[in-house]
């Protein structure tokens, strides 16, 4: 396989987290490349559906270095995002490389060997920046298989016109599923299942309190203080205006989760049935990390633990950008810069490490 290039740093992923990486990066003087499998600049958010907005205003939805514009219509929209992600990346000369799909990492005594289908890259440590949103979480439920309708992920979800007039499920207890449920509202018959009732966050919350809330919790922690829950504690929705609507409207009826499908139908445990034309599942994702599958980085209990961003267990080896696992609010815009630069120093500090270790190794000889 042709050798494409070898750097200190390969970023694997081009969305806001590798990008917030690569900021760093650029002003630590690493070399690097960031690798990203989608064809255009955006990451996850070229795949939202159109009515998804973020939690926060612009100018709390910003990566280091580069404040996202205003909008005049409230907070930003997919598209706004998409637009911001792709001027950052230019205004920083961010060497992304796409569409190229890792295949598999493997560990060296150099570093490591990426495998893509665009050829090889060597680096010294590798930053695993890839999400979720390519990775879905589908639960399994009696007659799920034998169920006739249509099955879809919020992952697919892309706006209501294709649901119009339609007998809706929507499944999930937290923002999506709200947020899904409302924009369907106006158009389809919406069933909303959720184990338990929604917890919805006071109104007046956004990302701004979201972020504070989580890294007051990480300082706790750190201090040595009693766990005080986070932004689990305050519930599970945020309030954006269109759920907000909704709920006032009395159009976001919970449910309580379903015991089967039949062919056309959701059966309860009390034996009460509803006919559905489509079931939406928006059930949550898990990182997406196939291409680190040789390097057995997982627990007995499946998890793989990391040492702040880094893995202990391959040396040169960190995630970012992945919610809390990652550090707080780091699957959000305002929240990675903080990951970012707490992984861009970690890094450099191995890098030197092992340049000393190297040139001492070798004066020994």
């Amino acid at each position: 396989m042709e050798v494409r290039g070898r750097v200190d740093v390969a970023v694997i992923g081009g969305g806001q987290a590798g990008l917030a990486i690569g900021y760093y990066l650029r002003r630590a003087g690493l070399s690097f490349v960031i690798l990203d499998d989608q064809e255009d600049p955006g990451g996850a958010w070229r795949h939202v559906w159109s009515s998804l907005r973020l939690f926060s205003p612009a100018e709390y939805s910003s990566l280091p270095g580069r404040l996202m514009p205003r909008t005049a219509s409230g907070n930003p929209d997919a598209d706004h995002v998409i637009r911001y992600l792709a001027d950052y990346e230019e205004r920083y000369a961010l060497p992304v490389v796409r569409p190229v799909r890792v295949a598999q990492v493997v560990q060296t005594s150099e570093g490591f060997q990426l495998l893509t289908d665009a050829g090889e890259w060597r680096a010294r440590a590798v930053v695993n920046t890839t999400g979720t949103w390519s990775q879905p979480f589908w639960p399994t439920v009696p007659g799920q298989r034998n169920f006739c309708g249509n099955q879809i992920h919020s992952a697919d979800y892309r706006g209501p016109d294709q649901f119009e007039g339609q007998s809706v499920l929507v499944v999930g207890g937290a923002n999506s599923a709200a947020q899904i449920a409302a924009d369907l509202a106006r158009v389809a018959t919406v069933t909303w299942c959720l184990r338990g009732q929604p917890r919805y966050l006071p109104d007046a919350v956004d990302g701004r309190e979201l972020f504070r809330v989580a890294s007051q919790r990480v300082r706790a922690l750190a201090a040595g203080d009693p766990d005080s829950g986070g932004v689990a504690d305050l519930g599970d929705i945020v309030a954006v205006p269109p759920v907000k609507k909704a709920r006032d409207a009395g159009l976001l009826i919970p449910h309580p989760m379903f015991e089967r499908f039949t062919p056309d139908s959701v059966i309860w445990n009390d034996g009460s049935a509803r006919r559905v034309d489509a079931v939406i599942w928006a059930t949550g994702f898990r990182p997406a990390l196939r291409h680190l599958r040789a390097l057995d980085l997982r627990e007995s209990d499946g998890t793989i633990r990391l040492d702040g961003t880094a893995s202990p267990r391959i040396p040169g080896l960190y995630f970012a950008g992945y919610g809390d696992w990652t550090g707080p609010g780091s699957a959000t815009l305002i929240g990675v810069g903080s990951t970012a630069k707490a992984t861009v120093g970690a890094i450099a500090d191995h890098l030197d490490s092992a340049t000393t270790a190297a040139a001492s190794s070798a004066r020994a000889r």
